[in-house]
């Protein structure tokens, strides 16, 4: 019986569209195996976001083949569409599928041999114009369902409408039906992705249509997520609903990359700050205790010390509950990369460093804000030395003592404080019927 293994790098994204590849391999009769285990068959999905990432990419091939160098390892994902024949020359590669073929894996890979070269399947991304549904599935709590892909955006730093092509939507008669399945399995929370998931358009049905449509779906999960959404696609209606939703949860993460209108401007960002603020009071206005996540950038080119400063002091004033921050990388084929005033890469880390030390400030203030508050808890299946953690609709993650009954199951918990390892502790509540 032949074996499998699967490495994921990057977004949400990636990790429905691995799951969906997974489904296919246990259809024709392969086993799963873990990534560190030997195997006959190796699949790397890959990211492309920054340069890093790239680097990673490798260094997972080159993992692989020490477990097995026999093994047959396909590459797919925005790594293999943005630079195919840089991955096809490592050492080992098999087979490198494009965005519009890395879900015809059993058409193009034969009977998984080795040869002596890495075949290549790669169309040109404007040719990519179908929409391949994904949902995750190897975690029992949560599932990443996928109803969106590609990006009609034209942001001067970002590669991902050369790595996925134009935006386009699943149905959503499948969005529904993917949910069921989901839920069928046991799967207690769904999260929403998409490469720009507010642009979801299926026609006549908008975004707002799905978030209405699944909480209004009978058999379907306990909870859903919104995964990311840009800020002028995130409208007061769809905040409305998700306030009055039973089972969207209170949390957004949004997109800001700068608080500097005039860096904004440069990267071809579809608003202006002011958007972004008002975009925050909406949310906090009808749902004080919502978790708000905020992307940003350090270090674009033209970013100087003020324009900096400007960004450091708007986090720090507004209330958003945590950053995501990502050093500026260059990258072939966008304007950024040839833009003047470059940012010298200790500045960029230096301000990186400086907004990671602040979104864990904010981070902390936001848990301690819980403190004393009783929540449902979904918990998950992983015991560490004797806890196992969930989260709270809000987001906040939360450590209870281990009990293998409450896996996958939502349970009251009372917030308690924060250690100073930055763990919230919690003590289940008991509820008599």
């Amino acid at each position: 019986m032949r074996t499998v293994a699967f490495h994921t790098l990057g977004c949400k994204l990636n990790f429905s569209e691995t799951s969906a590849i997974g489904r296919q391999f246990l259809e024709h009769g392969f086993v799963k195996r873990e990534f560190t285990e030997p195997a006959d068959v190796y699949v790397v999905n890959t990211c492309s976001v920054t340069d890093q990432a790239n680097k990673k990419c490798r260094h997972v091939i080159r993992q692989a083949l020490r477990q097995n160098p026999a093994g047959y390892v396909i590459v797919v994902g925005c790594y293999a569409q943005l630079k195919p024949q840089e991955i096809a020359e490592i050492p080992g590669v098999d087979l490198v599928l494009g965005a519009g073929e890395k879900f015809r894996v059993f058409e193009l890979a034969g009977d998984f041999t080795k040869e002596d070269h890495a075949c290549v399947h790669h169309a040109p991304i404007g040719a990519v114009n179908t929409f391949t549904a994904a949902w995750s599935a190897g975690d029992r709590t949560r599932s990443f369902l996928k109803i969106q892909d590609g990006c009609d955006y034209k942001c001067t730093f970002c590669t991902i409408p050369l790595a996925r092509g134009r935006s386009r939507s699943d149905s959503l008669s499948n969005v529904l039906q993917n949910a069921r399945e989901i839920a069928a399995r046991g799967i207690q929370e769904i999260v929403l992705t998409g490469v720009n998931l507010g642009d979801y358009g299926h026609q006549p049905h908008t975004f707002l249509d799905v978030v209405r449509a699944l909480d209004a779906l009978p058999d379907g999960p306990a909870r859903y997520r919104i995964s990311s959404i840009e800020p002028n696609l995130l409208t007061d209606e769809i905040i409305r609903l998700v306030a009055a939703a039973e089972r969207f949860m209170p949390h957004f993460h949004i997109p800001l990359q700068s608080g500097s209108d005039e860096i904004l401007a440069r990267m071809r960002r579809r608003y202006r700050r002011a958007l972004y603020t008002d975009r925050v009071q909406t949310i906090r206005d009808l749902m004080p205790q919502a978790c708000i996540g905020v992307d940003v950038i350090t270090g674009f080119p033209g970013e100087t010390e003020a324009h900096f400063e400007e960004t450091y002091q708007y986090l720090t004033d507004l209330d958003v509950s945590y950053l995501h921050v990502f050093t500026y990388s260059e990258r072939e084929n966008t304007l950024a990369a040839g833009m003047p005033d470059p940012v010298p890469h200790p500045v960029r880390q230096a301000r990186t460093e400086r907004l990671r030390m602040l979104s864990e400030k904010k981070r902390l203030d936001f848990y301690r804000r819980a403190e004393g508050q009783t929540w449902p808890v979904l918990l998950e299946g992983d015991e560490d030395a004797g806890y196992m953690s969930g989260f709270t609709p809000h987001y906040v993650r939360v450590q209870v003592p281990w009990n293998p009954a409450w896996v996958n199951t939502l349970q009251p918990v009372r917030l308690g404080p924060v250690t100073p390892a930055g763990v919230v502790t919690g003590e289940p509540v008991l509820i008599y019927r």
